[in-house]
């Protein structure tokens, strides 16, 4: 047994119990606020997609002290993993058109932002380069792209989330051929390419909500979405980088690849940060705002008296004052948490059908029109070609009857 085979051994067990601590803390606080929102689910646009990337969180947590506890679980939790990570970018894209209304109002929205920017500045006259809708504006100018920009980002959030799942399941395909090498930037695997692949979807997709957000920020200021996005953004990009570095750093020999090192390391740095992330959703999804609703709709109201001593300066004398705040709240009813969750998985559930399926038919019309123009090219060379071929035989034919009529 080498020396860092026995070190590994020797680390293994108490890495497992400090990031089983992580990861018990990190599953206590999401499964709490996972509960409050279920308890007050008073707003279901929202809330079924908040519940998605706060279970991000167990996910994360529970695959990866499994996987360090048991090496040979690695693989199947990583698939977890992968599928989930997806599952959670495509949610938090849905909350922010959730939080904007819809999606027929967002629609709306970025068309009028677009019209307002095409304005042309003399009447009659309109600006050429605003209404060509290219990569080009989707890049620098996307505000100009008008709904055509919810097209967008919707298609680049649900291509990773299927570039990702079938990525996921050709690795074990390729794991149980011997032919995966997760870590091994080796030509003759395919950790390498599934690497590539899967970092240009995320990237891209990633790329598409942060151009959504540029352009809906303003808009979205009452749910503080900055920082909902750098906290989700962290636990994504993060991991993600964190999981190809290490990979990185064990084929180059800076980190030892023996003892199943790499991906125990992995675990555990995300153990660690699942805890975090807890914490943190705590503060930035939390279910308060979800406790009150408007008045119209209970008449159960509650009203809350502050009242503050202060002392007020006059010339030379000081003099106390009393200072009295009133706010008034409506408290929401409790709900059911199974009816929650029977929206959350439905509700849910039909509407990443209908996306998934959306994008598939977008990806596949081009290479329709595609195909469809090779084939009508195909018949018209085929066609030229006969006609070609045909007329030296009327030639000929002609040619022998003038010799016969000759003759």
């Amino acid at each position: 047994m080498s020396i860092i085979q026995s070190t590994y051994i020797d680390l293994h067990r108490p890495a497992t119990i400090i990031a089983g601590c992580f990861a018990l803390l990190a599953l206590v606080l999401s499964i709490h606020l996972i509960f409050q929102h279920l308890r007050f689910y008073t707003n279901p646009a929202e809330q079924k997609w908040i519940v998605g990337v706060i279970f991000m969180v167990p996910v994360y947590a529970t695959e990866s002290i499994l996987s360090l506890w048991n090496p040979r679980l690695s693989l199947a939790c990583d698939i977890i993993r992968n599928c989930y990570e997806a599952f959670a970018l495509y949610s938090f894209g849905s909350y922010l058109i959730a939080c904007l209304g819809g999606e027929q109002k967002v629609v709306e929205l970025l068309e009028d932002e677009s019209k307002q920017i095409n304005k042309p500045l003399l009447e009659g006259k309109e600006n050429p380069e605003s209404n060509r809708r290219t990569i080009c504006n989707f890049i620098f100018r996307p505000c100009l792209l008008g709904k055509d920009l919810l097209t967008i980002e919707k298609f680049g959030l649900v291509q990773y989330m299927i570039l990702k799942t079938v990525c996921a399941f050709l690795a074990l395909v390729l794991e149980l051929f011997g032919v995966y090498g997760d870590g091994e930037f080796k030509w003759y695997y395919g950790y390498p390419y599934l690497a590539v692949v899967l970092n240009f979807s995320q990237m891209w997709a990633l790329y598409c909500l942060v151009q959504f957000y540029n352009v809906t920020h303003q808009r979205l200021q009452a749910i503080k979405p900055l920082a909902k996005f750098i906290s989700f953004k962290a636990i994504v990009f993060a991991t993600w980088w964190q999981g190809v570095g290490i990979a990185l750093l064990c084929s180059i020999g800076v980190l030892p690849k023996e003892g199943k090192f790499q991906t125990g390391l992995q675990d555990f740095l995300i153990c660690i940060e699942m805890a975090i992330a807890a914490v943190a959703h705590i503060f930035v999804f939390s279910a308060k705002p979800y406790q009150f609703i408007p008045a119209s709709e209970y008449a159960e109201i509650t009203s809350q008296k502050i009242e503050a001593v202060v002392e007020i300066e006059e010339g030379n004398e000081v003099k106390p004052a009393i200072l009295q705040k009133t706010e008034t709240e409506v408290e929401a009813p409790g709900t059911s948490v199974k009816e929650s969750v029977q929206d959350i998985v439905v509700e849910g559930g039909q509407k990443v059908v209908k996306d998934v399926v959306l994008t598939i038919n977008q990806a596949i019309e081009p290479v329709e029109k595609g195909v469809t123009k090779i084939q009508e090219t195909f018949n018209h060379k085929s066609v030229s070609t006969n006609d070609h071929k045909e007329e030296p035989e009327v030639k000929i034919e002609e040619h022998e009857q003038n010799v016969i009529r000759g003759g």
